[in-house]
């Protein structure tokens, strides 16, 4: 997975948001027709899971199950994102806790009642007061929430330097490798000389050299030792 990738992933959810966006008064009104149909009036909504179990069982119409299913589809593609930006490179503290917020966000069980998106946004100025102080406003801000964290985290990851990024993207091949490789796959790797070792050949090199120039030659270059004679013996 890439930079480049990623971004396009981005943008393709950000594309689907838009379509989304454009049925907000259907996600409404399927909201609360199944709001009605679980006698459950008075609860904002609170979570992606709450949202989940309306349309699993009060949900009566196809109309009602399209919507909702386009909202839990962009959650779920929004949390496959949060997966990818993890192994995209090691983070910064920034993008660390950009990241962080994304991850809580997305969560099935994070209470997201009290979230409200922000100008430039308008979801929460097309419903009403009473929708978007106590029903509403949270459920309808969170995916935009998200989009902006997520392209937040993208500017300060280009920022990084491109060695940052390639080297971490490439780790995990490097781990499934060794994972899946077998006992018999595995011998060709000690042909890869570590420093170390490249370090004890080059000193048993120079010792063998040394070794060598002491043994078979004198003082001078090219000239060879006068053959052994006894003590006392002619010269």
């Amino acid at each position: 997975m890439t930079m480049n990738e990623v971004k396009e992933s981005l943008r393709n959810t950000e594309q689907r948001n838009k379509l989304f966006q454009q049925q907000q008064f259907t996600f409404i009104a399927a909201l609360e027709h199944c709001r009605e149909n679980a006698h459950d009036k008075i609860r904002p909504i609170a979570s992606i899971e709450q949202v989940q179990s309306y349309m699993d069982h009060y949900c009566n119409n196809s109309t009602d199950r399209r919507v909702l299913l386009m909202f839990l589809d962009i959650c779920s593609d929004l949390n496959k994102l949060c997966q990818r930006f993890e192994v995209l490179h090691s983070g910064t503290p920034v993008t660390n806790n950009l990241l962080e917020k994304c991850k809580t966000l997305v969560s099935q069980s994070n209470d997201l009642s009290s979230l409200r998106a922000k100008y430039p946004h308008d979801v929460v100025n097309h419903l009403s007061c009473d929708e978007a102080r106590n029903h509403y406003g949270g459920v309808v801000s969170l995916i935009p929430i998200i989009l902006d964290l997520m392209k937040e985290w993208i500017a300060h990851s280009e920022k990084l330097p491109r060695k940052v990024l390639q080297h971490v993207s490439a780790t995990p091949s490097h781990q499934e490798t060794a994972v899946g490789a077998t006992p018999s796959a595995q011998p060709a790797q000690p042909a890869r000389t570590t420093d170390t070792q490249l370090s004890k050949q080059e000193k048993q090199e120079c010792r063998q050299l040394a070794k060598d120039s002491v043994q078979p030659r004198g003082k001078n270059k090219g000239h060879s030792k006068p053959p052994w004679r006894p003590p006392g013996g002619k010269h």
